[in-house]
């Protein structure tokens, strides 16, 4: 299935007809609408005008198109900032109000624009939610982008000193918990509590895992109340979330996709490759700046489809140059068709394309679309003719994405603590995790992401690159499957509460694996230390953990004789960040064995 995005806002009231025409014989079956439409629905407070989207809807429905509408709460209006300044986020950074004139200008923690928001939500999914030609809606745009996850406002910080009375209890037990007499950071209550921000120096890590936990739940509460609302009045339509990929959500995905009926994920292959890897090689750019990186967009669509509870959507797809990275190239003739296909592949339902017309103002002017500003074809246009071909030809919706064998457990947690305490500069999470992927993909080999609580039946290799906080319950599903472990650096390094454990690390894995990290040294990226597994030479940098040996195989060791990597059974664990060649070759033997 094909759709695109729609702005009928955008455009004068008499070429809605045309461009609903063209979008069937193109062969699009949906069209995305309403998400930044707030002040043309309300431009006053109870002024609702609906005539103009009464129309827009019915004119596209005349051609047998699909409508998903798009909650318009990313884009707040000026009248309603003007009256609550105060649902304005706040830079953790600066302290400074982040103010209107963009997007995703609100504050998860602001019970006013929480109101607000389900308010407009409720008003808009009570008249239309039984619409024959609305088929689905989507909450909500992009939640999370531009960083706000997290807000340095006062509704932030006495919503989180209640977050924190709730979980700990009694100010003991937080002072308890999070180490406060170091450095003399106790509390006497809770209505003393500081957000961690904007210090001298370093704030305690535990304080700052837990206001990453409470800016977390405050984005599912709001989204789950939205997804409510919409069920209550649409019962019988389906729900989904664009997710942008997890890193810049910087929360937990898994919660926000639980409530959905599948996730969405918006697909800029150039945009994102050149964000990514901004600091590689002009050699390396200059092969993949017109294509994206051959693993990243997979990457991101198969994290995507973990969060969906099967199929899943990309609900924007880059269509040519996009007007938001570091540098914006064009893509290469036959790229979007490519990307069309790649997504279907990987267990994508519909494939939309961001936008139908490019806009000649504001923000987005320098954005391509299907159609040119002046309603000339774009260069897309001809990719998207011959995936709507490629879709009949070769009976696309007729595949179903089985489970892979091998699963990737991905971690939000895992980001947190080491983005808190990264120990060494060259020490990058999201780089680690990708290596690990990247490594199954030059193999050929398909994986899973899951996350800590999924079922673990039918993988026979499950592997995380780091997993720094888990429980015991993990380590029971551990000994119950049948797969073959592989752990990364940091794994079980810290506790619930950002603690060292008792045992030293890896805590509660030494019930899986009896070793302990009895030291860690992080190095330059440019100054490795040697690696020797298999007879062979390969390097290890930037992460060097020392592991005890008692009672455990030894399976790669540094150049000074101290173990590297070690096994017990059907778990490994490996102590340091590696290079790409051990990786491959370390996880062809895994795949194998």
């Amino acid at each position: 299935m094909l759709g695109v995005c729609y702005y009928p806002e955008h455009w004068p009231a008499e070429q809605w007809a045309k461009d609903a025409r063209m979008m069937r014989e193109l062969g699009l079956q949906y069209v995305r609408i309403g998400e930044f439409a707030w002040s043309r629905i309300e431009p006053r407070r109870g002024d609702f005008r609906f005539d103009w989207l009464d129309k827009a809807i019915d004119t596209l429905a005349s051609e047998g198109l699909k409508i998903v509408f798009g909650t318009p709460t990313a884009t707040p209006p000026k009248w309603l900032i003007d009256e609550c300044p105060d649902i304005l986020p706040v830079s953790v950074e600066t302290g400074q109000t982040r103010g209107f004139g963009s997007r995703r200008h609100y504050d998860f923690s602001s019970e006013v624009y929480r109101c607000e928001a389900m308010a407009i939500t409720e008003k808009l999914v009570k008249r239309y939610g039984q619409n024959p030609a609305i088929v689905g809606w989507q909450t909500d745009n992009e939640l999370c982008c531009h960083d706000t996850t997290l807000s340095g406002s006062v509704s932030a910080k006495t919503g989180f000193q209640a977050w924190c009375a709730e979980r700990y209890g009694s100010i003991d037990a937080l002072n308890a918990a999070w180490g406060n007499v170091f450095w003399s950071m106790e509390y006497n209550d809770f209505s003393a509590i500081e957000l961690p921000i904007q210090a001298v120096t370093e704030t305690n890590p535990a304080h700052r895992l837990a206001f990453m936990r409470y800016s977390s739940d405050q984005v599912v509460a709001f989204h789950d109340q939205m997804v409510a609302i919409i069920r209550s009045h649409a019962p019988e339509r389906w729900v989904t979330h664009n997710f942008i990929p997890r890193n810049d959500l910087y929360m937990d995905a898994y919660a926000l996709g639980a409530p959905l009926d599948f996730a969405s994920y918006d697909n800029y292959p150039l945009g994102r490759s050149d964000m990514m890897f901004k600091d590689a090689p002009a050699a390396m750019m200059q092969r993949y700046m017109r294509t994206g990186h051959p693993d990243l967009g997979c990457f991101y669509q198969d994290v995507v489809r973990s969060f969906s509870k099967g199929d899943y959507w990309v609900m924007e797809q880059q269509p040519g140059p996009v007007n938001w990275a570091n540098h914006n190239p064009r893509p290469l003739p036959g790229m979007v068709r490519f990307w069309s296909l790649e997504a279907f592949a990987l267990g994508a339902a519909c494939v939309s394309y961001f936008r139908w017309r490019a806009a000649p103002f504001a923000q987005e002017q320098m954005h391509a679309g299907l159609l040119r500003s002046d309603d000339s074809k774009a260069a897309a246009w001809t990719d998207v003719v011959q995936v709507a071909q490629d879709i009949e030809t070769l009976g696309l919706m007729s595949e179903t994405k089985e489970q892979n064998s091998v699963a990737i457990i991905t971690d939000i947690e895992a980001l947190w603590v080491t983005d808190i305490q990264p120990q060494g500069q060259g020490y990058d999470y999201a780089k680690l995790e990708f290596a690990y992927y990247t490594a199954f993909r030059k193999l050929g080999v398909d994986v899973d992401f899951i996350s800590k609580e999924h079922d673990f039946k039918g993988y026979r290799l499950i592997v995380s690159a780091c997993l720094p906080i888990i429980g015991t319950e993990f380590t029971d599903k551990c000994k119950a499957s049948e797969a073959h472990f592989i752990f990364g650096p940091r794994s079980a390094s810290k506790t619930d509460e950002f603690s060292v454990p008792d045992s030293l690390a890896p805590g509660v894995l030494q019930s899986l694996v009896p070793t302990k990290v009895l030291s860690v040294e992080t190095l330059r990226a440019d100054c490795p230390e040697r690696l020797y597994w298999g007879g062979r030479l390969y390097e290890a940098s930037v992460w060097c953990e020392e592991l005890s040996t008692d009672n455990i195989d030894i399976v790669a060791t540094y150049d000074t004789g101290m173990a590297a990597i070690v096994r017990h059974e059907k778990v490994t664990y490996i102590g340091t960040v590696t290079d790409e060649a051990f990786l491959k070759d370390f996880m062809l033997e895994a795949c194998i064995n």
